[in-house]
């Protein structure tokens, strides 16, 4: 590969960095708690992964699409449903702009797109796990006392599509958000 060709990689992974830094806004509405678009993008993987498996979907897809489903946000910000209402963003553009530093990275546009038109049961499964990673924090925020987070969950689960996204969340609702860890002590 050429100098110029990795110059334009280089470029690209700088801009996916910024997504460490790229803050999302919907905690200031809620009032405590902050994360990277990042760090949801993460969460949002390992939960579609494990969704597409318990649907018995492509699982490896499903992770891939939402490992990049908010690169856009490199260029546009994060945009809560405030701010959606006011705003046009061009997201799709973004990811194509984005997408032209990376070559190697051509075969992600679809995939992009099969997401964002929302059709296939992969797409609807990353949907759901983008909900499903809201709900675990509401749930977070709640357990630590933000009687705000509350009123947002129901609006989180009529977003849900499939039955396993449905499933898991009554499950979310009824776990102490700490009980991954406090449960090892238990004796």
């Amino acid at each position: 590969m050429g100098d110029k060709k990795l110059e334009e990689l280089s470029k690209f992974f700088f801009e996916i960095a910024m997504l460490k830094r790229t803050q999302r806004t919907g905690y200031a509405f809620l009032g405590t708690g902050k994360e990277s678009t990042a760090a949801h993008s993460f969460s949002t993987a390992i939960i579609a992964f494990v969704l597409g498996k318990m649907a018995g979907a492509d699982a490896q897809k499903a992770l891939l699409m939402a490992i990049i489903h908010d690169i856009p946000e490199a260029r546009t910000g994060d945009a809560n449903a405030v701010h959606k209402m006011y705003l046009k963003r061009d997201e799709k553009r973004a990811m194509k702009e984005a997408l032209k530093r990376c070559r190697p990275c051509k075969d992600l546009l679809p995939v992009y797109e099969e997401y964002e038109e929302g059709k296939t049961i992969e797409a609807k499964i990353v949907r759901d796990a983008d909900q499903i990673d809201m709900l675990l924090s509401l749930k977070e925020q709640l357990d630590c006392g933000n009687g705000n987070a509350r009123m947002w969950i129901p609006y989180v689960i009529k977003r849900l599509k499939t039955q396993e996204a449905k499933s898991l969340s009554k499950k979310i609702l009824n776990t102490h958000w700490a009980s991954w860890w406090m449960d090892e002590f238990e004796e």
